[in-house]
C-alpha cells in the first residue's frame, strides 16, 4: 500500500491527472468554436447545408467523402485553434519569463546540443574517469596499462 501511495503522489502523476481533466474541459470550447463558427462559414462556402453529407456518386455507389472532408477540416480547425489559442501564447508567455530571468533571449545555441558534442562529452568523461582511476590503482584499464611505470609513457606527457 506504500508503494501505491508514492506512486499517486508522485508529480508526475497528479500533473498528468490535471492535463486529463483540463484537456477534457477544453475540448468542449475547441469543438464550440469549430461548430458554432468554422462549420458555418466552411458550409456557407460550399453552399450546403452540413458539409458531412455532401456525398460522391459513382454510378449505384454513393461516397461519403463530405464526411471525410469535414473530419480533416475538423481536425485542421481545432489543431490550429489548440496552437493559436494555447501552444503560441505559452511559448510567448515561456520566453518573456526566461527573459525576465536571465536578461536576454534564449539562443539558438543553447538549446541544439548536436550528438557529435555529447558523444564528445561522454568521451571525455570516460577518459578522466579512467585516468583517475589508473592513478588510484583501483582498475586496470588499456589505457591504465599502457600509463604503468613498467612501460615508457609516450605522447606528448611522455619521458
Amino acid at each position: 500500500m506504500k508503494g501505491f501511495r508514492e506512486f499517486i503522489m508522485r508529480g508526475n502523476v497528479i500533473e498528468l491527472a490535471v492535463a486529463v481533466i483540463i484537456g477534457a474541459a477544453f475540448t468542449s470550447i475547441v469543438n464550440s468554436l469549430v461548430d458554432g463558427i468554422f462549420n458555418p462559414i466552411i458550409a456557407a462556402i460550399f453552399n450546403a447545408d452540413e458539409i458531412n453529407k455532401a456525398v460522391w456518386q459513382i454510378g449505384p455507389v454513393s461516397l461519403g467523402v463530405g464526411a471525410v472532408l469535414g473530419a480533416v477540416i475538423n481536425f485542421v480547425l481545432i489543431a490550429a485553434v489548440v496552437y493559436f489559442a494555447i501552444i503560441l501564447p505559452m511559448n510567448k508567455l515561456n520566453e518573456a519569463m526566461y527573459v525576465r530571468k536571465h536578461g536576454h533571449t534564449p539562443d539558438e545555441e543553447e538549446a541544439e546540443v548536436s550528438e557529435t558534442d555529447l558523444l564528445t562529452e561522454i568521451r571525455d568523461l570516460l577518459a578522466a574517469r579512467e585516468t583517475g582511476a589508473a592513478h588510484a590503482g583501483t582498475i586496470e584499464t588499456p589505457a591504465a596499462a599502457e600509463a604503468s611505470p613498467s612501460k615508457p609513457a609516450t605522447g606528448a606527457h611522455g619521458a
